[in-house]
């Protein structure tokens, strides 16, 4: 079975654009500790969003999908469950909302990861939650034809329970040192975890809480306010690629982590900008609800959509936000891009 060095390969990992990446997350962490403290109530709307958004993109990723109308529904238990892909997004919530509550309290063990994965699944009506795949895997990729092809083959199952065990033991050895920094530590843990795909069906889904859970653990509270399943969704493309970039060679112990760990910071690293982005605006209680539209579009280099424009400011109405629009399209101020759907605004910084 393979063995599981993380320190020699955190050590293997310590690069100077990889050390940059950390040290900035070390930066915006003490900066977004002080301000949770301080403005509780004005997280609110950030906490809710960002659980839908969650919800919504690491389902998306494995194309479990609903009417944004429902996923909202779903996400607040608001509705019956329809169908089994409205089930299988009631499972994802209520784990997102354990970890959320507890992660305190959900220490890094198989038989935690194992309960999570039951209540994953708790509405499906299967036999598969809480168990250990029984049957080997594969990890595939379908091809713009049609067919498929195998990119990676993880661990056997009889294998499985074994290597899970073996994985969170050295992940807690190497924490508990206190001598390696989490954040390296984490995208190592879950890279390792994919490779095992330790059950027959939710490993994505499953990796993607348990990178929450570790880092919520760590002390990196950002993936409660923006979602970095979100971000990881927008960037799927870059995410399989990174994936399959550093599993090579992972059975005979010389893949690179590298790939993935830029890649993960890279993203913990842009969650941060997002909070201290829209924590901005939250606080500047001497911007109107139209002058904040307004800078969110101004500060913005690319283009931004309606939907965009109220994730960034949850607590603005869409009435508010479509009557500011208007009102910016009349002035010259923004430029208004495609239309229906694809509608999207940029400021014209002709004028500037």
């Amino acid at each position: 079975m393979r063995n599981f060095e993380f320190r020699r390969e955190y050590e293997n990992l310590l690069t100077p654009d990889i050390v940059d990446l950390i040290a900035q997350i070390h930066e915006y962490k003490g900066q977004q500790k002080l301000f949770i403290e301080a403005n509780q109530d004005a997280l609110s709307e950030l906490l809710e969003i960002a659980k839908i958004q969650s919800t919504e993109a690491s389902n998306r990723i494995e194309g479990i999908t609903t009417t944004e109308d429902r996923l909202k529904k779903i996400v607040k238990d608001k509705t019956t469950l329809k169908n089994r892909s409205e089930r299988e997004i009631a499972g994802y919530r209520d784990v997102l909302n354990t970890i959320h509550e507890s992660y305190d309290y959900i220490p890094v063990r198989p038989g935690m990861i194992l309960q999570l994965h039951r209540d994953l699944y708790k509405f499906s009506g299967s036999g598969i939650g809480g168990n250990f795949k029984n049957s080997d895997n594969v990890i595939a990729e379908t091809l713009p034809d049609g067919t498929s092809r195998i990119r990676f083959k993880p661990i056997p199952a009889w294998e499985t329970s074994e290597a899970v065990t073996a994985l969170c033991n050295a992940f807690n050895d190497a924490v508990n040192t206190r001598e390696m920094d989490p954040l390296l530590l984490i995208p190592i843990f879950i890279l390792d975890f994919l490779c095992i795909h330790p059950f027959n069906d939710g490993n994505g889904r499953m990796s993607r809480l348990m990178t929450l859970l570790t880092l919520y653990r760590a002390g990196y509270l950002v993936g409660k306010y923006i979602s970095i399943e979100k971000m990881i969704a927008d960037s799927k493309e870059t995410y399989y690629e990174v994936l399959q970039e550093s599993s090579y060679d992972w059975h005979d112990e010389m893949n690179d982590y590298a790939p993935f760990v830029r890649y993960m910071l890279g993203m913990i690293v842009g969650a941060y900008r997002e909070f201290s982005s829209r924590v901005e605006l939250l606080t500047n209680r001497n911007l109107s609800k139209p002058d904040r539209i307004r800078e969110i579009i101004k500060s913005s280099l690319g283009k931004l959509t309606k939907t965009e424009i109220m994730a960034k400011c949850p607590d603005i109405s869409q009435v508010t936000v479509q009557r500011t629009l208007k009102d910016l399209l009349k002035n010259n101020e923004i430029i208004k891009i495609g239309g229906g759907r694809y509608t999207a605004y940029v400021w014209n910084r002709e004028n500037e």
